[in-house]
């Protein structure tokens, strides 16, 4: 394991600036620090860490990992925040559902 991946995995010691948030993964990772943080995504995911997880499969652009916190917003009604991260996805299926409920609230506050 590369020890300058092995460090960034210790959460304490991962620089503020490291996990982006922009729409594309970074570049500049060779596979192996991707499957290196997306195994840590995966461990904090299942630690109930979402955020933490999320953080690192925007970085990685990691799609499965992606779609299971998008899954994990809607199951808290956060449905805009699992769009984003659907689109991430390229998962135009779990996206036409939020669509539909984005223009049926638009309609209802339009009627009024």
């Amino acid at each position: 394991m590369n020890k300058e991946v092995e460090s960034l995995l210790v959460e304490k010691q991962i620089p503020e600036g490291f996990i982006k948030v922009t729409d594309q993964p970074v570049k500049t990772l060779t596979s192996e620090q991707k499957v290196i943080l997306n195994r840590k995504g995966n461990v904090l995911f299942n630690e109930g860490n979402i955020e933490g997880a999320r953080r690192i499969f925007i970085t990685t652009g990691y799609s499965d990992g992606l779609i299971r916190v998008a899954d994990k917003y809607v199951e808290q009604k956060q449905e805009l925040k699992a769009l984003k991260l659907y689109l991430l996805a390229h998962n135009t299926r779990k996206t036409e559902p939020i669509y539909d409920k984005i223009a049926k609230t638009v309609s209802m506050i339009l009627q009024d």
